[in-house]
């Protein structure tokens, strides 16, 4: 069965999990979704991610953070750029999650990275999704 957005398919997983407290949640894999996955993990909204091979495409499976009272570190995710409206930005208009609580994830030039790091590179580029 095709997907029209995978991404979008990856976030509301995300979200399913840490609602239901679970200890993991496998995503079907994909390079963008990786990098995705390693963004967050640096920021801090994920405690893992691993790579498992299968005979397709191979599997991604994410560990949510959890804080001391099992409250989830990741409170909501939403898309920002959907397949029917791209959303670009440029650098002086790139969006503030939360006045800096959270991050916008920015499809680059120069790769998938952050709006902070974008602010310091001085680019701008497609605003995928904000995670706070």
């Amino acid at each position: 069965m095709s997907m029209t957005d995978p991404i979008a398919d990856y976030l509301a997983r995300l979200r399913n999990a840490t609602g239901a407290r679970h200890k993991y949640v496998d995503i079907p894999a994909s390079r963008v979704k990786a990098q995705m996955s390693k963004i967050l993990l640096d920021a801090g909204y994920l405690s893992g991610v691993k790579y498992i091979e299968d005979d397709r495409q191979g599997v991604l499976r994410v560990y949510p953070k959890y804080t001391r009272e099992n409250t989830a570190v990741i409170s909501g995710a939403r898309r920002i750029s959907k397949a029917s409206r791209r959303v670009y930005s440029p650098r002086k208009r790139l969006p503030r999650v939360l006045g800096g609580f959270g991050i916008a994830i920015v499809s680059t030039s120069q790769g998938i990275i952050t709006d902070v790091e974008c602010r310091k590179r001085g680019i701008g580029g497609e605003v995928m999704c904000e995670i706070w």
